[in-house]
């Protein structure tokens, strides 16, 4: 008993770990939206396309046996030289069949009227023939009274011809009985189909039957009538006895022989012998066709015939009856909502536990099909189950706690001004300082601290003498402080420096970055030895109310862009482009950059290396919308270098350039004039989305290689 409580204690902690109060506030609110908009019949148009695919990919029954289609085509119709036929030739088409024994006949023809010669002799065939089936219509009200049957034929050989469509004039529905009006024509109470399949069930000694509840009994098989919100049906018109239609096949259901082929004997009798033959025009003149789930999806709009589609209904009973099968099962009205709760929590999870949005995106879509996977499993059981709503509710509660992920590191930026909107190493460079030593000891037994030249949350950077090269020459020492100091946690931020420090130390060999020149660990702290860089800033030439020209624009762009190229082949992105970070080396004139992103990625780190979230790293105005999420990628650096140029060009600040409300996309073109080659450059380097972007700094380099200046 202690084991089994503490395996569901254990459980329970499982689920516990996998979720947070944000994945259940949202999968909870989502769920009830979803829900809500259920109700409202809102989804309904959704659900029944994606049940109309799940209709398409079943496999095709093929022909029923137990059925034969006798069809009126436009060979028939000019054959006899006038539609609609002589009741003399019906009453002979009704002979050559009953020659062969049928199980019964069904006459899909409306005979309401006589239509000479011959109808004396065909009522009297309708009347004394105990195996044929007579149509007639119901109507919808007062003005449409329907259409009356043959003259003096039993009701017990009648059915009505009426098919519910739904609202986009698709068949998925099998109305089995309703009660007639009292005005009505039609005095049937079951429907054509319905009619013909209790009588070739009688002989097989299967009689018609109601349940304790007033439900439809055939064999063992229970006709569980549909309500107006079953399966994906939301307040639909349910009346009469109604139960979802199962397609047995998109076109060939039963076999197939035209008019006048009976009317001459050419055709093999056993295709008649103890099956239900149903007689029907096909003719596209005849303009009895119906959209059915298959209609859609083709290369034309294409519909079935009146009679195929009273043929399915009659294989649909049959097979129920017989078999036990044909008939759908559908969840339970109060089984949806932890249906959909359950997949609202899905899409949740993947959001919380991922950081990189791409994977995200990936696996909602891979859960999506999962989910439709399932339902086609189901489907191919006779099952239905909610496929739009659980979906939607995945989809959107991955994207609301994917969002305020997004909004919450964002708002982590905002709080930390020291660490990410900041560099302070670079605005000090320009001069050099002079006083005020931090500490008297060496560290690491070679560097002489001379001057503290920046502080953020998680450590210090200074300004130091490496006194073990000739001439104490400066660098700039990079301390990285960790918030606990417990072995455990130690190691695992030695192994984060370590990993950081190599590649940094890989990058610095490219001489427009400043080269790593030492890395160690000393107290239980962390530094980083870089080379100095001594020159200005970009910020010095950036300065508002100066816009620059369009070559040093050109030579701006295609000199930091090398250098992306470079870092990007070791997949490092910089993740802090900004002017403050480039500098112009006094040496040559060239661009330098330095402060890698990586470098306060490494402070996160090792501040708390426990933090499940990725905390944003870069500056606002520079900075594209994925990075500000805390997911950057590659091209997030080429967005910033582009801000830059853009900058330059107009002569204002970054942050202070406005963005279309609507689409995010920079406006700046009306600020400056410059050639619409060069313009695009820029447009498609600061793209809001990544995926409009550049994808990579050599496409770049590409283009500025092939831009010419106006002359």
């Amino acid at each position: 008993m202690s084991s089994s409580s503490s395996k569901q204690g254990n459980f329970t902690k499982l689920a516990l770990s996998f979720l947070s109060g944000t994945v259940l506030i949202a999968s909870v609110a989502v769920s009830a939206l979803i829900i809500g908009g259920k109700q409202l019949s809102l989804l309904e148009g959704w659900e029944l396309s994606f049940a109309d695919t799940l209709v398409r990919l079943q496999p095709d029954k093929g022909i029923d046996p137990r059925l034969l289609v006798v069809a009126v085509d436009e060979e028939d119709i000019r054959n006899l030289g006038k539609w609609p036929a002589s009741d003399r030739v019906i009453n002979q088409l009704l002979d050559k069949l009953n020659q062969n024994q049928p199980a019964a006949i069904g006459l899909d023809i409306y005979r309401d009227l006589p239509l000479e010669p011959g109808n004396a002799e065909l009522v009297t065939n309708l009347q004394l023939t105990d195996n044929i089936i007579a149509v007639c219509k119901s109507g919808n009200g007062d003005r449409d009274r329907g259409v009356a049957p043959p003259k003096e034929v039993p009701s017990d050989r009648l059915g009505f011809s009426d098919i519910v469509v739904d609202g986009d004039s698709v068949v998925r529905r099998n109305l089995l009985t309703l009660t007639p009006a009292t005005n009505s024509a039609c005095p049937a109470e079951y429907s054509f189909s319905f009619q013909l399949a209790l009588h070739y069930l009688a002989k097989q000694g299967i009689k018609l039957e109601k349940t304790s509840q007033e439900h439809w009994k055939l064999g063992n098989t229970i006709f569980t009538p549909i309500n107006n919100d079953t399966a994906e049906y939301q307040n639909i018109d349910a009346r009469g006895y109604q139960i979802l239609l199962n397609y047995r096949s998109p076109s060939l259901v039963a076999d197939q022989i035209n008019l006048t082929d009976v009317l001459k004997g050419n055709f093999d009798p056993k295709l008649v012998k103890d099956r239900v033959v149903l007689i029907g025009v096909t003719a596209s003149s005849g303009n009895d066709f119906l959209y059915t789930p298959y209609s859609k999806g083709q290369r034309q709009d294409l519909r079935m015939p009146g009679v195929v589609v009273h043929a399915q209904a009659i294989s649909q009973i049959l097979t129920a009856a017989t078999n036990n099968k044909s008939l759908f099962w559908t969840m339970p009205g109060w089984a949806e909502v932890p249906w959909i709760f359950v997949w609202s929590v899905v899409g949740g999870v993947v959001a919380w536990r991922l950081r990189n949005p791409l994977i995200i995106v990936g696996l909602e879509i891979v859960a999506v099909a999962g989910l439709l996977g399932i339902g086609l499993a189901i489907f191919s059981g006779f099952g239905r189950v909610p496929l739009v709503p659980p979906a939607l509710a995945l989809l959107l509660t991955g994207a609301s706690v994917a969002s305020y992920k997004g909004y919450k590191n964002y708002s982590s930026v905002a709080q930390l001004p020291e660490s990410v909107n900041s560099t302070n190493y670079e605005e000090d460079q320009t001069q050099l300082p002079q006083s005020d030593t931090v500490e008297s000891n060496l560290l690491d037994g070679r560097y002489k601290v001379v001057s503290n030249i920046g502080k953020g949350g998680f450590g210090e950077t200074y300004l130091a003498e490496d006194t073990k090269r000739p001439g104490n020459p400066y660098c700039v020492v990079k301390q990285l402080k960790p918030t606990r100091t417990d072995e455990k946690f130690l190691e695992i931020a030695r192994r984060f420096f370590n990993t950081e420090a190599k590649t940094l130390e890989t990058v610095g060999r490219n001489d427009r970055i400043p080269q790593l020149l030492a890395y160690f660990e000393a107290n239980k702290e962390f530094y980083l030895v870089q080379e100095y860089i001594k020159g200005h800033s970009l910020s010095d030439e950036l300065t508002p109310g100066k816009k620059l020209s369009a070559p040093y624009v050109v030579a701006l762009l295609k000199d930091v862009v090398e250098v992306l190229q470079f870092i990007h082949g070791f997949g490092v992105i910089h993740r802090d482009i900004k002017p403050g970070n480039i500098m112009r080396r006094e040496a040559d004139g060239r661009l330098v950059l330095i402060d890698f992103g990586a470098v306060k990625q490494l402070e996160t780190q090792i501040a708390d290396v426990s933090e499940s979230n990725t905390v944003a790293i870069g500056t606002s105005g520079y900075a594209p919308p994925e990075q500000l999420l805390g997911q950057p990628v590659l091209n997030s650096d080429i967005y910033a270098l582009g801000m830059i140029g853009i900058q330059a060009l107009v002569g204002v600040p970054a942050v202070q350039i406005p963005k279309d409300p609507v689409t995010k996309e920079v406006i700046w073109r009306d600020r400056t004039s410059v050639s619409d080659k060069l313009a695009a450059i820029l447009d498609k380097m600061v793209a809001y989305r990544h995926e409009q972007r550049y994808q990579s700094a050599m496409e770049v380099i590409v283009d500025l290689k092939a831009y010419i200046p106006p002359q």
